[in-house]
């Protein structure tokens, strides 16, 4: 049963367009930084380093990723390298506020790239 799933989610990701892909890693960011925010109320130390290295992880992706054939791949490269030192200034200093801040700005990038994939097709 399991390993059917699996190939299932494999699959659903192998045909994904890339504005579905980008919008599956953004709300995934955004889960991850909720799930550090609650695991360092908790005090669950342990699973607030795994998401916030999630978080990392997923934002260096994105960064990795970019076309730099569009001219906005230079700014979603700063825009990114912010995201990157403050999910690390967070993750250092244990600071969820830091999160807070970062958050919206998450979110309207997310919210901009849903548009922008609705306005292109």
């Amino acid at each position: 049963m399991m390993n059917g799933y699996q190939n299932y989610k494999e699959q659903s990701v192998n045909t994904m367009t890339p504005g579905e892909m980008l919008n599956l890693l953004y709300d995934e960011l955004l889960k991850r930084i909720t799930r550090a925010e609650l695991a360092l109320e908790k005090k669950d130390f342990e699973l607030f380093d795994q998401s916030m290295q999630r978080s990392i992880d997923i934002v260096t992706y994105l960064k990795n990723t970019l076309d730099f054939n569009f001219d906005i791949s230079t700014e979603l490269r700063r825009l990114y390298d912010f995201f990157l030192y403050e999910l690390s200034r967070t993750m250092a200093g244990r600071n969820s506020a830091i999160l807070a801040e970062v958050r919206p700005l998450i979110i309207d990038l997310r919210d901009a790239f849903k548009e922008a994939q609705k306005l292109s097709r």
